[in-house]
């Protein structure tokens, strides 16, 4: 979200809060066990359900041209550890099965140094490390939920992987290491103490705010919100390829396209018309898609948010995001401009409303349980902010860094619409489940989403139903390929014959479709004759002009 951004400046507004509602440091464990935030919570049940499942893990991949100082790398790793408790947190269970938070003592952060110098398949061979480490699991139990690798392809020239468990980590965080990592690897080679501020909270604290927080009017007051706007939410019923299983492998792949940017630059320039912004306009259009898609007009989407409208815990490394259900009518055939507004306000009372965890949220709506789908929503929407956690925040003294995407092959929902601005426009990726499409299906979505977004950018006022999704190629196909159907026809001969000919081939076949009412060639005779004789009955001859 750029900084001048409806999401921004309200983020801000309530990061400003009465000292009485302040997360203070005092969690300890002499006074009882620590407990798990609430999201926490449903990740450590998930890793029980799925123990060694990949869904759950947050790997930063990195190149990095230069000289590289793994000693002092493991110096640096050593400093977040010991600066950040949450990095150093066990999960183990109760007697009776209740996770609880463990700190343990500061441990030296080793990287694992894989080398492939000389390996005429170094690059190959350096990218199946990254995937294969950036889906190992944890074990959550020991205290250690990050780990560090580096594939040296050449001296100068190495691949490094940081990868966190996300019960200690999440987006925001990965901006937080990447900084203090600079640092702390600045200072271990300058040989000079590192210049980082004293943290006011730790997760710990947070965790145990927050379950003293959600009790009483406040939570009630956050419930009775999400009660109303959820009530009687039905899934989406997405197209899909393969018949929905029982249970999800969690196998997926990605599409990736791009908006040019004087497409998105019309986009913006919609929003801004109903002071709302790039996320909304985005928003919109993910929803318009999939209500044609599912012809449904009430469409819920998953949506993350930072959860850091404190100002104690910006700068704390851990698992703060929450998870915001972005619920909206399409009903009645608004125009796209209107479709905002609906969006808008749908959005800005899900962030006055973003206190209550999406963990806690789903014990109280219940929706029926489905272990093939993801409750109160199957798709998401998230637009990250340019330069979040790039290569250039990542950059290590002396060298120069730049971000690599690992293909992992797993997917957390059905489908995923990922954006982040650039200068070149917007970059886009459609992660999908492979349980249930087929890459094909995902490209086609990509192209009516670009398309969608160019109709939308010319004609903002159109109704919904006036904008195209269709690519150019489709369109061909629809119209004229697939309606070439002309062949040898009989000069001879009349319709009624032909009708009674069929009747006597294929008596039942459907001959007219409308609406839900359907007749056959039988009917469609019987019919013909009936109205045959009724104008005979009248004294109605040949080559008497009739109206029909």
């Amino acid at each position: 979200m750029g900084e001048n951004s409806i999401e921004a400046r309200l983020l801000s507004r309530m990061r400003r809060r009465a000292d009485a509602d302040r997360i203070v440091r005092g969690a300890n464990e002499a006074d009882g066990p620590l407990p798990l935030s609430f999201a926490q919570q449903r990740l450590w049940f998930l890793d029980r359900l799925a123990p060694g499942s990949a869904d759950y893990l947050v790997p930063m991949a990195l190149r990095v041209r230069g000289p590289l100082n793994v000693s002092a790398l493991e110096t640096a790793l050593s400093g977040l550890v010991a600066r950040h408790e949450v990095l150093r947190s066990a999960f183990p269970a109760d007697d009776d099965g209740t996770p609880r938070q463990v700190i343990t003592a500061p441990w030296p952060v080793e990287v694992t140094v894989h080398d492939l110098t000389g390996d005429a398949h170094a690059e190959e061979r350096g990218q199946e490390v990254l995937r294969a480490e950036a889906t190992r699991p944890f074990d959550l139990t020991t205290g250690r939920p990050l780990r560090a690798d580096a594939v040296r392809l050449a001296e100068d020239d190495h691949y490094l992987l940081l990868t966190v468990h996300h019960i200690v980590s999440d987006g925001w965080s990965s901006g937080i290491l990447a900084r203090e990592l600079r640092e702390l690897y600045a200072a271990v080679l300058a040989e000079r103490e590192p210049t980082l501020p004293e943290l006011p909270v730790r997760y710990a604290d947070f965790a145990s705010w927050q379950r003293d927080q959600l009790t009483g009017p406040a939570l009630e007051r956050q419930l009775g919100y999400w009660r109303e706007r959820l009530a009687h939410s039905t899934p989406l019923e997405l197209p899909t390829d393969h018949p929905r299983p029982a249970h999800m492998s969690g196998a997926g792949d990605v599409v990736t396209f791009t908006v040019p940017n004087e497409v998105a630059e019309g986009l913006r320039k919609a929003a801004g018309r109903q002071g709302a912004s790039m996320f909304m306009a985005l928003l919109s259009l993910f929803q318009i898609v999939l209500a044609r898609y599912c012809r449904q007009d009430d469409i819920a989407v998953g949506t993350p948010i930072a959860g850091r409208n404190r100002a104690e815990i910006e700068d704390v490394v851990g698992f703060f995001v929450n998870t915001l259900v972005m619920r909206t009518d399409l009903s009645g055939d608004p125009t796209f401009t209107e479709l905002v507004d609906r969006v808008k306000d749908t959005a800005l009372g899900a962030y006055d409303h973003q206190d209550l965890p999406f963990e806690r949220l789903v014990e109280e709506v219940a929706p029926e349980r489905d272990l093939s789908r993801n409750p109160l929503f199957q798709t998401m929407f998230v637009l990250q902010a340019p330069g979040s956690a790039d290569g250039e925040a990542w950059a290590l003294a002396g060298t120069d860094v730049e971000q690599v995407e690992i293909e992992r092959g797993v997917a957390k929902f059905d489908l995923t619409l990922t954006a982040v601005e650039s200068p070149d426009g917007l970059r886009a990726v459609l992660e999908y489940r492979t349980d249930l499409f087929e890459r094909a299906a995902i490209e086609r979505m990509a192209g009516h989403l670009g398309t969608l977004a160019a109709s939308v950018a010319a004609t903002p006022d159109a109704h919904l139903s006036e904008l195209n999704m269709l690519t150019v190629q489709e369109r061909q196909e629809i119209l004229v390929d697939w309606n070439g159907v002309s062949g040898p026809y009989p000069d001879t001969a009349t319709i009624h014959s032909l009708i009674e000919d069929r009747v006597t081939t294929d008596p039942d076949a459907i001959a007219v479709t409308h609406g839900d009412q359907q007749w056959t060639y039988t009917q469609i005779n019987n019919r013909a004759n009936q109205l045959a004789h009724h104008l005979r009955a009248t004294g109605i001859t040949p080559d008497t002009l009739i109206a029909v």
